[in-house]
């Protein structure tokens, strides 16, 4: 059985029952997962920064983009149109086997986990969380690693608060501190 089928079936359920509401298609559900890596640092230093797409590429499992500066800002030694990030935006199938793979295997990796902090929600329902070092995934091998970045990654669900949107993520295994 795949993560999705046990989404809708377990997930889905447990959500409607705790935030009462009666319409199945009124429960939140995720609607994309943004992987966001910023290669700034790197642009001035070397002109190379295909391991790092090449990185986001393994993590995700399809090829990410990279992203261009829209602005000329002198302070940051930035040119219009200058690689600035490398992006993905996952969906559907692959979204789910991601946040099951963050849930269950990245997470346990991390140094010094003593959870999410709750606050990290936008007021839309929608959570950020960042990792200083991409090398807590599984995909990525330390020893083919030139240069030590750090990934962004922003679930965006269809909850209308961040009280909906923290009791889908907690139905979905996300360890969460607790309040003192």
């Amino acid at each position: 059985m795949s993560y999705y089928q046990t989404f809708t079936q377990t997930v889905v359920p447990s959500v409607q029952k705790e935030l009462g509401i009666k319409n199945l298609m009124a429960v939140p559900k995720l609607s994309k997962v943004t992987l966001n890596v910023g290669i700034g640092s790197l642009t001035k230093n070397t002109k190379d920064f295909s391991d790092v797409v090449s990185n986001v590429a393994k993590i995700a499992g399809q090829q990410p983009v990279i992203t261009n500066a829209k602005l000329a800002i002198s302070n940051f030694k930035l040119r219009k149109g200058m690689p600035n990030g490398v992006t993905v935006t996952l969906r559907g199938q692959k979204m789910y086997e991601f946040i099951y793979r963050m849930v269950n295997v990245v997470f346990p990796r991390v140094r010094d986990f003593r959870g999410l902090n709750p606050k990290a929600f936008d007021g839309h329902g929608n959570y950020s969380i960042g990792f200083k070092e991409a090398l807590v995934f599984p995909e990525i091998n330390p020893d083919d690693v030139l240069n030590i970045h750090g990934i962004q990654v922003t679930i965006a669900t269809t909850a209308k608060n961040d009280a909906e949107g923290k009791a889908l993520l907690d139905a979905m295994g996300f360890p969460f501190k607790k309040p003192a």
